[in-house]
């Protein structure tokens, strides 16, 4: 009898509340994140990055397999196009409010520098960063316009200083982040 005088009255209080059953189901967000696939320069998948719209930016969650280990800068580039081996169609680090490099310039940095990934000796890592102030939809910040942009995995660590790449080395995989009407 008790359990039912508790049930009733967490029912009751769920209802004063405003939470319904539907709103108690947990909902996997990622589940509409847009997802973009990382390619080596010889076209081999080295992992993927899942890109979620949060409320100032993007969250982004990269799940690598076959990484070389070590630091690797990881930047967001202003061209969604990913021509191996060298990846020079992704133009340079996304940088619409034309700032200079490094997350630790005191000028401001790219928008599309993010903090360096470390790969464990497995090749496989999973590792999260927001974009901060970008968007997936329209707007003056976003990642999906009509050329998209793409994410660049680097071969060496970005030093966050050093204008305009951080000294990262070679691009070693890249993903396009695709216009909405591409992502498709």
């Amino acid at each position: 009898m008790k359990l039912l005088r508790f049930s009733t009255a967490l029912i009751v209080a769920m209802h004063l509340l405003g939470v319904t059953a539907e709103a108690q189901e947990k909902k996997d967000p990622w589940a509409e994140a847009r997802t973009v696939t990382l390619n080596s320069g010889d076209n081999k998948e080295v992992g993927t990055a899942k890109l979620l719209q949060i409320p100032n930016g993007v969250l982004v969650r990269l799940a690598l397999t076959k990484a070389a280990p070590g630091a690797h800068a990881f930047h967001v580039h202003a061209v969604g196009k990913c021509e191996g081996p060298e990846f020079t169609t992704a133009g340079g680090h996304f940088n619409p409010m034309s700032k200079k490099h490094g997350l630790l310039n005191t000028e401001g940095s790219h928008t599309g520098d993010l903090p360096n990934v470390i790969v464990p000796d497995s090749g496989a890592v999973i590792d999260e960063t927001v974009i901060p102030h970008v968007t997936l939809t329209a707007g003056d910040h976003t990642l999906a316009d009509a050329d998209g942009s793409a994410l660049v995995l680097h071969a060496g660590p970005d030093d966050y200083t050093t204008d305009p790449t951080g000294n990262a080395g070679a691009r070693m995989a890249c993903g396009v982040i695709a216009p909405p009407q591409a992502a498709k």
